[in-house]
């Protein structure tokens, strides 16, 4: 698929060197797959993959999608079933890799990255003493 965003000019090169996660275009090494959301009847196919590991990263994705005038998804679990997690031809940014889970037993919460799914945050709270609270990823431990 054709892009409107030339990933090698001059901005897309400045991109990729003070973004510390991995960016991926299409026909790079990990894209196909990157690309990819949990409905497999959604296929689109972003100019640009920033598979962020910081807020810094988030920064840097959002502020260059608004300079270069890219369509911008966000992608946290890949879950939607609508296919809002991706686009054509713009800018992904996949929250996948921030997975950090920190659990404070003393005030019984839990703080979880933007990339978790409720199995990271199963992993790391106590078998046994699990209450989920819809909505808002926090947890009693």
């Amino acid at each position: 698929m054709e892009s409107s965003f030339d990933v090698l000019d001059d901005a897309g090169v400045a991109f990729r060197r003070q973004f510390r996660g991995l960016v991926l275009s299409p026909g790079d090494e990990g894209y196909e797959r990157a690309r990819l959301v949990w409905n497999g009847m959604i296929d689109r196919h972003p100019a640009l993959i920033a598979r962020c590991t910081s807020t810094d990263d988030v920064v840097a994705a959002v502020n260059f999608a608004r300079e270069n005038n890219l369509v911008l998804a966000v992608r946290s679990g890949g879950h939607n079933v609508a296919g809002y997690a991706t686009c054509d031809s713009g800018l992904v940014i996949d929250l996948s890799p921030m997975k950090t889970v920190d659990v404070d037993p003393i005030a019984r919460t839990v703080t979880a990255a933007a990339g978790c799914t409720w199995a990271d945050v199963d992993r790391a709270t106590p078998r046994g003493r699990r209450h989920h609270r819809a909505g808002n990823l926090r947890r009693e431990v």
